[in-house]
């Protein structure tokens, strides 16, 4: 079975360089959005990435879990795990939807769309800053715009698929709601920190 991988807002295979996993994996790459897309339309666009025709299951990290959980309304992966991410809307912390509908995030210029590095580092609690800080260098403010407010207007209280969740501990940027398998003290980045942790819980579930 094929794993399709999805990272985090905006992140790309450099997230995923450390998972060990016993099966043949594909990265999904992001798409420029376009002005005001809805995430299905959205994650309809990225299907043209997957083969239908053999079985698949898919990995999504945080935003990239949010986006899993949407393609698989519209094909039937196997299996679906998702990473320091939400299986339903109100998992979401409340106070990041609450500020994000005063539509700040449409007046910050690009400039400023991108949290400094101590916040980052404090939220994502990363062990390796320095992969943190040049993957969020690299992203596009702009995408980086379009997902905030996709994620807080995204609304979601049951899925097709029963998702495998796994979730950190000590997750300061998506506190842990709900039920979800625990990764003891693994921060938001724990995709790249608890890797061999994460490798071994995914091949399981592979079997």
């Amino acid at each position: 079975m094929k794993l399709y991988l999805i990272g985090g807002l905006g992140a790309d295979e450099r997230v995923f360089q450390y998972l060990k996993v016993n099966t043949d994996t594909h990265i999904l790459q992001w798409i420029k959005p376009t002005a005001k897309e809805e995430l299905s339309s959205y994650a309809t666009r990225l299907l043209d990435q997957i083969n239908q025709e053999e079985a698949f299951g898919i990995l999504g990290v945080s935003f990239g879990g949010i986006v899993a959980l949407e393609i698989s309304k519209l094909v039937k992966p196997e299996l679906l795990i998702l990473i320091s991410s939400v299986e339903t809307s109100d998992q979401l912390p409340r106070k990041y939807v609450s500020i994000g509908k005063t539509r700040i995030l449409n007046l910050l210029p690009n400039f400023l769309i991108k949290p400094p590095k101590l916040l980052l580092g404090f939220l994502f609690g990363a062990e390796n800053k320095a992969l943190l800080h040049q993957i969020i260098n690299d992203t596009d403010p702009t995408f980086i715009r379009w997902a905030l407010n996709t994620i807080i207007h995204w609304s979601n209280s049951a899925n097709p698929i029963k998702p495998v969740r796994i979730h950190g501990t000590n997750d300061k940027l998506i506190p842990l709601k709900g039920h979800a398998i625990e990764i003891k003290n693994g921060g938001h980045f724990m995709i790249v920190d608890k890797a061999k942790e994460l490798s071994k819980l995914i091949n399981e579930k592979l079997k």
